[in-house]
């Protein structure tokens, strides 16, 4: 049986970034899982790949920006803003690039809410029990409470 070829952490770079724009820090926990250990250390080669990093940066094939962006575009769709931001800063994305995408978060709040709230439940609530319920998904899904509420009041057009 043959052995795999090695691949290079380059290669492993470019393969994931073929695929989907990834964080720095999301690219370097990825790339971390391969690198060799240091013989005489038993540590990680992380100053390697610190470098491959940086030139990736430089060429412009790694970006938080893009990366950032291409997150807010994919969820807003299913998830509040909370949500979002949250996953943002696991992902290791600056908390300035994360100040930039939150007012046309906000701005879409409510429409994103409306929308994910029409396609699981689709009328409002008649009880209190069934209103917990609509609150619980909501809030679960990132949506802030105030925006629940404004969706859940009964003089709202939803449409």
């Amino acid at each position: 049986m043959r052995k795999k070829p090695e691949v290079s952490p380059r290669a492993r770079a470019l393969q994931y970034l073929a695929r989907r724009e990834y964080s720095r820090a999301e690219l370097r926990g990825k790339l971390l899982q391969h690198v060799q250990l240091d013989p005489d250390s038993g540590q990680f080669l992380s100053a390697d790949l610190d470098a491959l990093l940086d030139d990736l940066v430089a060429r412009g094939w790694l970006s938080d920006e893009r990366a950032a962006t291409q997150w807010v575009h994919a969820k807003r769709s299913r998830f509040g803003t909370q949500r979002i931001v949250h996953e943002l800063r696991q992902k290791g994305i600056a908390e300035s690039l994360i100040t930039e995408s939150l007012p046309e978060l906000k701005t879409t709040e409510l429409e994103a809410a409306c929308a994910v709230w029409r396609k699981k439940f689709g009328s409002l609530p008649q009880d209190a029990k069934e209103r917990a319920r609509q609150i619980r998904f909501l809030q679960s899904r990132g949506f802030a409470p105030d925006t629940i509420f404004r969706l859940l009041k009964s003089d709202i057009e939803i449409d």
